[in-house]
């Protein structure tokens, strides 16, 4: 699959992966890019090609007008997110823990209700949901958000089998630690450039790849899931903690 005058719609693409992914796209050769954020005005990359979107996916509103501004889609990148960088047992109340499933899971869980019927009338049409490789195994102190990648992980398979008769290619992308404003600023040294990880994603996606990892952690964690998928919880408590 060529990439080459496709139109992408990027959730989360004011900062880090998200921005990443809008100019990667770019570079790629797409035909249009709707670059969504809350703030369409934080959306700061200068292209005729980049259509800023406003869009909250926490809210079925503004979900349902970017569904009729972006109906011209052909890969919807489920890219926002919500981490806490917290633990759900240790933390005082659950406020963040629920602000994270509802939108790593609820939001991601409506904007594929929203955009699958138009998708399935475009040929090679895509939907790509960002996942975490803390989706196969929870990571101590942030088991929230791991159990909020987790349930859309368990969602994207389910709506794998949902739309292939409809010949729409449903891909979960697990990254491992990313340099972006996601983490927090004394984590981020180590961590693998939001624009390889980009890159590699839409590698994967020309591919149509089903597990995309794209970085090298995550291909560890890969390899080491195929091997022995129950001993990866001991393998994060040792490593990320």
């Amino acid at each position: 699959m060529t990439l080459a005058g496709v139109t992408l719609l990027i959730t989360g693409s004011n900062r880090g992966l998200g921005r990443s992914l809008v100019e990667a796209g770019l570079q790629a050769g797409a035909g249009k890019i709707y670059a969504a954020a809350r703030n369409p005005a934080t959306v700061t990359i200068d292209d005729p090609h980049v259509v800023p979107v406003e869009l909250d996916i926490c809210d079925p509103a503004s979900v349902g007008r970017a569904r009729e501004v972006c109906s011209d889609v052909d890969i919807v990148i489920n890219n926002a997110a919500s981490l806490a960088n917290a633990s759900a047992y240790r933390a005082e109340t659950l406020a963040l823990a629920m602000a994270e499933m509802q939108t790593n899971f609820w939001g991601l869980v409506a904007m594929c209700r929203a955009f699958a019927p138009s998708l399935a009338e475009r040929p090679n049409s895509v939907i790509v949901n960002i996942l975490s490789m803390g989706a196969l195994a929870g990571i101590p102190f942030c088991s929230s958000y791991c159990a909020s990648k987790a349930a859309a992980w368990s969602f994207t398979q389910s709506l794998r089998l949902e739309l292939a008769d409809r010949e729409t290619a449903v891909l979960a992308v697990f990254p491992g630690p990313i340099a972006t404003e996601m983490a927090r600023p004394h984590e981020r040294e180590g961590r693998w450039p939001a624009a390889e990880v980009a890159n590699a994603i839409y590698d994967g996606i020309a591919r149509r790849d089903p597990h995309i990892f794209p970085d090298p952690v995550a291909q560890s964690v890969a390899t080491a899931y195929a091997a022995d998928p129950w001993a990866l919880p001991a393998r994060f408590a040792g490593s990320l903690d």
